[in-house]
């Protein structure tokens, strides 16, 4: 958890003075050890006047533990011992402050503390781990981690994105989530403006893409992950790693982006980066480098020229300053250790804080309630989730496709094996192996589905543990959008499946039975929707998919009779999905041909008797009585149960989300 400990106050965060600069030997701030220095050296920021909104983020002596998972130890061959987990320390005592219009870089060796220090600077953790003392903004102490994620934008280092929507739609349909008091042309306004301001104006129309969708760069990308966060103009910008993955001209464009927002619109930026070129250290202005969750260096890059120079060190030609002090952390800790205190930065202009930041809070939450029910209903958002499900769909052709030719060549292929059944002893046990097969065939093929559903929930968990819009919408929407569809599904099945085996010929019946098969991928694709939000990845959904479905056609009643199936298995023959659809199937087939004779005795042909009729086929399967309705009433049940079982699980997913 982040605690603040009790100490004495550092003269570089003491707020509103300026800060002490230590370790320079140099009589001027803006000398230099290196040649290059000159290159990247940054302007001091403009002076705002006192009309304009500028917010100061200071962070005081913050520390972090994480306690791991309790483990085992072995002791002996025979003996298993439990050991008790030990807290490991991840930030301590770090101090720093961020001001408007400039950029402040964390940079530290992997597994220094820099990811950690961004999520609780910008609330992306739990309360529990979350200790009001230690961040204040504009000199106002943050009492908890839901007024940092109101102010602060946070872009974490995975582009969790929509492949199949283009870069302006990705940004309208944020917009259109999260900036709901304002009108749809103002919205547009601002997306458009928002484009010209990630120089994405070339790729507005090109999809977002991934490994697999071709789409815009790795470096535009970057920037629409960043513009989905800064769609509502947050004050204050937290990256982590925005140039990891990139090229040195994409992370330049991204780095130079930034310095420009930040300057244009008074925004306090800070972000943490692994080794940056000479082009990147000009538009930087302050640099907190981390070791071992310790800060060793705190201020510009000319301090920390200043700082090498007086440990009797030279920076090489062919490095700058920041990758020399990789190079020498330990050496840069140990100094620091010794002095105890933090290297300062050089004087500012004052600058001019807005009111504090709880109050625009509570004014936007009284806005929205005065906004009233129309723009924050469920409506609203199912509106526009259907808008973007229905986007997604028609461009996912391998789905698309591959559940239409499903359809089709499981309805011919079943045909033609099964073309024309006759009405005697063997059609009945033909007809009741068609229904069979056909469940198992319709159950299983919305599988594919699953690695869609996986893609979508990185991204459904983003957006929704940052209050664009609410589960139950998505799950609502999501029902409304594949309705339509899989009934066209159902019909393409139905259609050469039940006229060319020549089942019952009524009409009724026919549409009873494509009812029926709607009704079976509906809890097929309910089903998988629910495991792909219990499964942690493609390999284990799949495996769970195909051991639930194996389970439930074992105990349909099919291979082993009710009174065969041992009683602590019972359970399992009433929550099968395929008893029901196939007892459903057998009544919509015989029950109003019961009287019908499928068998004749085969001697006495002058005093027939029948020795199979309809009622006989159904009461094998202990079918009195047309519990068709009732069935299908279950098999609904099945298919919002397992919705709300996903709803549940997603809404705890989300409530625990912090990305």
């Amino acid at each position: 958890m982040a605690t603040c400990f009790k100490q004495q106050p550092r003269p570089c965060m003491d707020n509103g003075d300026d800060s002490v600069i230590l370790f320079s030997t140099s009589n001027s701030p803006g000398e230099s050890t290196s040649p290059a220095s000159s290159f990247y050296h940054s302007s001091p920021p403009p002076h705002h006047s006192s009309n304009n909104s500028t917010y100061k983020l200071a962070v005081q002596n913050l520390s972090h533990t994480f306690l791991p998972s309790k483990g085992f130890i072995t002791t002996s061959f025979c003996h298993l011992v439990q050991k008790k987990p030990k807290p490991v320390s991840i930030l301590k005592s770090v101090s720093f402050s961020a001001t408007s219009s400039e950029i402040l870089a964390i940079v530290g060796p992997s597994g220094t503390g820099k990811s950690t220090l961004l999520r609780i600077v910008s609330g992306r953790v739990k309360d529990n781990d979350f200790d009001p003392k230690c961040i204040s903004i504009n000199d106002h102490q943050i009492t908890s981690p839901a007024q940092l994620r109101k102010i602060c934008g946070f872009v974490a280092q995975e582009d969790n994105l929509l492949p199949l929507l283009t870069v302006k739609e990705t940004l309208m349909f944020t917009a259109k989530f999260r900036l709901r008091g304002i009108g749809a042309k103002e919205r547009e306004d601002r997306v458009e403006r928002l484009i010209q301001e990630l120089r994405l104006v070339h790729v507005a129309d090109s999809f977002v893409g991934d490994e697999e969708n071709r789409g815009i760069s790795g470096g535009e990308r970057k920037r629409v992950s960043i513009g989905v966060d800064m769609i509502h103009d947050p004050p204050i910008l937290l990256l982590d790693e925005p140039t990891s993955g990139l090229d040195s001209s994409s992370a330049l464009q991204v780095i130079e982006m930034l310095s420009t927002m930040a300057k244009s619109k008074q925004r306090t930026v800070v972000l943490s980066i692994h080794q940056p070129s000479y082009r990147i250290l000009y538009h930087i202005s302050g640099f907190l480098i981390l070791s071992h969750g310790s800060v060793v260096h705190n201020g510009s890059i000319e301090l920390l020229e200043e700082t090498i120079s007086k440990l009797g060190l030279q920076i090489p030609v062919q490095l700058n300053a920041i990758e020399f002090s990789m190079e020498i952390i330990q050496t840069l800790e140990d100094s620091y250790s010794r002095t105890d205190q933090i290297s300062g930065t050089e004087n500012k202009e004052p600058y001019s804080y807005s009111s504090w930041p709880e109050e625009e809070i509570v004014r936007d939450q009284q806005d929205s309630r005065k906004i009233g029910t129309y723009y924050f209903s469920s409506l609203y958002e199912i509106m526009f989730l259907c808008s973007r499900f229905w986007k997604i769909i028609y461009r996912t052709k391998q789905l698309f496709l591959a559940r239409t030719m499903q359809a089709l060549v499981g309805g011919f292929g079943l045909a033609s094996v099964y073309m024309k059944v006759r009405k005697d002893e063997e059609g009945v046990a033909e007809r009741l192996g068609l229904f069979a097969f056909s469940l198992s065939f319709l159950l299983s093929s919305t599988v594919e589905a699953l690695p869609i559903y996986l893609q979508e929930r990185r991204v459904l968990m983003k957006e929704a543990s940052r209050g664009a819009y609410r589960i139950s919408s998505y799950m609502i929407a999501n029902t409304f959008v594949f309705l339509p569809f899989l009934f066209a599904v159902a019909i393409l099945f139905s259609v050469p499946v039940y006229w060319l085996v020549g089942l019952n010929p009524s009409i009724a019946a026919f549409a009873f039975f494509t009812f029926v098969v709607w009704l079976i991928i509906l809890m097929a694709s309910s089903l998988v929707l629910f495991l792909s939000a219990v499964s942690p990845d493609f390999i284990s959904g799949n495996s769970l998919i195909c051991t639930v479905l194996g389970a439930f056609f074992l105990f349909s009643g099919y291979f082993i009779p009710k009174e065969s199936i041992p009683k602590y298995w019972l359970f399992m023959y009433y929550v099968s999905l395929y008893r029901y659809p196939l007892d459903t199937l057998l009544i919509n087939e015989y029950w109003s041909i019961r009287s019908e004779c499928f068998s004749w005795h085969p001697q006495d042909y002058s005093h027939s008797k029948c020795l199979l009729t309809g009622n006989d086929v159904l009461k094998s399967r202990g079918l009195d009585k047309d519990t068709r309705w009732t069935n299908v009433g279950i098999m609904f049940g099945f298919f919002v149960l397992y919705r709300v079982l996903c709803w549940i699980i997603l809404s705890r997913r989300a409530s625990k989300t912090t990305i």
